[in-house]
């Protein structure tokens, strides 16, 4: 199937990439011609595991190609997808410029029967609004389909070519053939509903998620005040078949580019028709205070934080991506410069990018995980990365000027953890807290 897919962000670049691995024609269309000359050159503008080698393999099968011009790539194209980004405006609306001037250049560009896809995820009725744009621009036949998303950052290719599910809204039964066709390989599930329910899984799955992640984190909360252990609690849920495991780890809430924008963005559709979507609201809510734990522990553990040094391992909102969009680690240095305290930051991969969002004169930027504990009086795991979950601790303390050890995503055992002198603060378990001096600001 020759298929173009305009976007080579996350969703394009990831899609387009698994589209070749699977034998089809693929063209992925970007304005921004720097990044497609990375693209050409072998380079990703992104960092996700197996993406830069599965890209490479499939332009050199001639599979996989990648170019500004997009009226020439639709031209020859059975499937349209569009994948560009719908960031949040102010209001936490959807912004869909991008989408309509993809719509605007592909109906220009139209030549025949296609199937316009939207993989972007988009407020409910924006199907609507794409075959009205088209239909304006393009006298021919064509059908149009909602094909959402449901890729994670750091697992996108095994999301993408082992989902759970595939979700296909659309109206037609040609289009429906020719989308059902092209992912029966992956062997899963297809689901085949109307666009506007198609659209509202989206939003509605990842609202849910994120309900999951601030329901444990507030558990976790409850836990340090009468000395349970949400790591236990959680344990016993998901045993639970109606519950599940997933998404029930405690920590300083969720980031990234998909559960804060669609949280907000479903919050205000449910508005627009009038709707006061009161839970979802507390959702954001709760992970809004969430991160600011942090703060909390270290005023606990040393009172004022005027003068002290902080190091941070974390800036990546999760591990295995260089993404920082809507990461925890941005309000928290935020919020360590505004009290006194000098952040000596490290991440694995999301330096530049955070850098280029908080290029702060009063940060210290380091290039080891040791180098961000040296003479520290306090250390705050904030992305659990591998290798801090892996680390030699004694080494760590022994570089440390402080003994704080505040650990934002549970990563660390008690067995790691004991003996070594340290205060040890997790998310909702008991803490395993050793008695120590608070050291004088110097």
């Amino acid at each position: 199937m020759n298929i173009t897919v305009i976007g080579t962000g996350y969703v394009g670049l990831v899609s387009g990439v698994c589209y070749a691995e699977l034998g089809h024609q693929v063209y992925c269309v970007d304005k921004d011609a720097e990044k497609i000359e990375l693209l050409l050159s072998g380079g990703i503008p992104i960092y996700e595991p197996g993406l830069g080698e599965m890209s490479c393999t499939n332009m050199e099968a001639g599979r996989l190609r990648f170019t500004t011009d997009l009226s020439g790539a639709v031209a020859d194209a059975e499937l349209v997808i569009i994948a560009v980004g719908t960031p949040s405006l102010p209001s936490g609306e959807a912004d869909l410029r991008f989408v309509d001037a993809a719509v605007r250049e592909i109906g220009a560009a139209m030549n025949g029967y296609k199937v316009v896809c939207v993989k972007s995820t988009v407020p409910v009725g924006t199907n609507d609004r794409v075959r009205e744009l088209l239909s304006e621009l393009y006298e021919g036949p064509f059908d149009i389909a909602s094909l959402p998303e449901f890729l994670r950052e750091g697992t996108a290719i095994r999301d993408t070519l082992a989902p759970d599910r595939i979700i296909i809204g659309t109206d037609s039964q040609r289009a429906s053939k020719l989308l059902s066709g092209l992912h029966e390989p992956l062997n899963t599930r297809i689901l085949i509903t109307d666009i506007r329910s198609a659209e509202m899984i989206k939003y509605a799955s990842n609202a849910f998620l994120a309900t999951k992640i601030s329901f444990i984190n507030e558990i976790a909360n409850i836990c340090e005040k009468v000395k349970a252990d949400v790591t236990e609690v959680a344990k016993g849920m998901g045993l639970d078949t109606r519950i599940g495991p997933s998404f029930l780890g405690a920590g300083i809430g969720y980031g990234g580019s998909c559960f804060p924008k669609d949280t907000t963005a479903l919050i205000q559709i449910a508005g627009n028709v009038h709707y006061d979507f009161k839970l979802l609201k507390s959702v954001v809510e709760v992970n809004k205070e969430q991160r600011y734990s942090v703060i909390s522990k270290l005023h606990q553990a040393l009172g004022s934080l005027e003068g002290r040094t902080i190091a941070l391992w974390g800036l990546a909102f999760k591990p295995e991506t260089d993404d920082v969009r809507e990461a925890p680690a941005l309000e928290i240095v935020d919020r360590l410069i505004q009290l006194g305290a000098t952040p000596k930051v490290f991440d694995p991969v999301a330096m530049d990018n955070f850098r280029r969002l908080r290029n702060h004169s009063g940060i210290q930027w380091c290039s080891s995980a040791l180098e961000a504990a040296k003479d520290s009086d306090a250390l705050c795991l904030l992305t659990e990365w591998k290798q801090f979950k892996e680390i030699n601790l004694a080494e760590v303390k022994a570089a440390m000027s402080g003994t704080v050890l505040i650990d934002g995503r549970n990563a660390f055992s008690e067995q790691q953890v004991s003996g070594l002198g340290f205060g040890y603060y997790p998310v909702g378990r008991p803490s395993l807290q050793e008695p120590f001096e608070i050291p004088e600001v110097v």
